[in-house]
């Protein structure tokens, strides 16, 4: 009886498949557009930054990052407000004012897309879509409206037209993101949800809210940014300085008719986006995965 040997095994490379120069070449070239594309992005934030640390009359000497006179005295100037109201007192009322806006958005959002995702009333689809035609809207057409009306109300010099909005589900792209993202979550746990006595109460704050942390937390990052970069609102209506924003303090900077402090701009521009970025990169990965899965069905 025969035996025939078995065929050799092929010899494994110490490192594994060596890349392929057509390979290494793709991938030097994808990241060098990348890098390129990364560094066109972040220029206008590094020249800002070298910007406030430069005397008032070398700001605008150069389009490079660094000078050779370099000074941190804008940021404690910048601070102090120019001899007006401190800079603390700014970044306090637009936290306030962000804080509110984003328990109105979660809360008030939450129970009307949880209403239009799983309850059945009459004329549901209509009033969906009529919600959702808000968005064509744009914010000017409601502004003279909206400003008549917060005046009757006596509530112009206040915060109450920047945040009860909010408690009313004025934010229709929200609405519509939360309830993309619920009618993804399975009806079955909602069942068993009213198996153990839960009613529409209950599924919503043991079953929907838990499931729902992506989609909340990207409306409170929008919210965020949205709320704390807005300018025109706060113009509107906060006329008292003890009451103005970071945005309304930045453009304290500026003097039309004299000369505008621009060191002490770009030093408070710099500080006014630490809060927005530590909460973008706290918030990222609920940001992604509340845009992924939003449009799941």
């Amino acid at each position: 009886m025969s035996t025939t040997s078995a065929p050799p095994r092929p010899r494994r490379l110490l490192f594994g498949n060596r890349p392929t120069r057509s390979r290494l070449l793709r991938g030097l070239a994808k990241h060098s557009v990348m890098i390129v594309t990364l560094t066109l992005m972040l220029y206008p934030l590094l020249w800002m930054f070298g910007a406030s640390l430069r005397p008032d009359n070398q700001v605008f000497n150069t389009l490079g990052l660094w000078t050779g006179d370099l000074t941190w005295d804008n940021y404690a100037d910048g601070w102090a407000g120019g001899g007006q109201l401190n800079f603390s007192r700014f970044f306090f009322n637009s936290l306030t004012i962000t804080v509110l806006s984003i328990v109105g958005n979660l809360i008030a959002c939450a129970l009307t897309a949880y209403a239009f995702a799983r309850l059945e009333f009459r004329f549901k689809k209509p009033l969906f879509a009529l919600v959702i035609g808000t968005l064509l809207l744009p914010y000017h057409v409601t502004l003279v409206p909206q400003y008549i009306l917060f005046n009757q109300l006596d509530w112009v010099g206040t915060v109450l037209p920047l945040v009860v909005p909010k408690f009313m589900a004025t934010d229709a792209f929200f609405i519509f993101l939360m309830v993309q993202f619920i009618r993804a979550l399975p009806p079955s746990l909602d069942d068993a949800a009213r198996l153990d006595g839960c009613g529409h109460w209950g599924i919503f704050w043991r079953v929907v809210i838990p499931l729902s942390v992506p989609a909340l937390g990207t409306t409170a990052l929008f919210t965020f940014i949205n709320t704390w970069n807005d300018f025109l609102g706060p113009m509107l209506y906060l006329t008292e300085p003890d009451a103005w924003t970071v945005s309304q303090g930045l453009a304290t900077f500026l003097d039309a008719t004299g000369q505008s402090a621009y060191g002490s701009l770009f030093a408070m521009s710099t500080l006014s986006l630490v809060p927005v970025l530590a909460f973008f990169i706290a918030a990222q990965k609920l940001l992604v995965e509340g845009i992924a899965t939003s449009g799941l069905k």
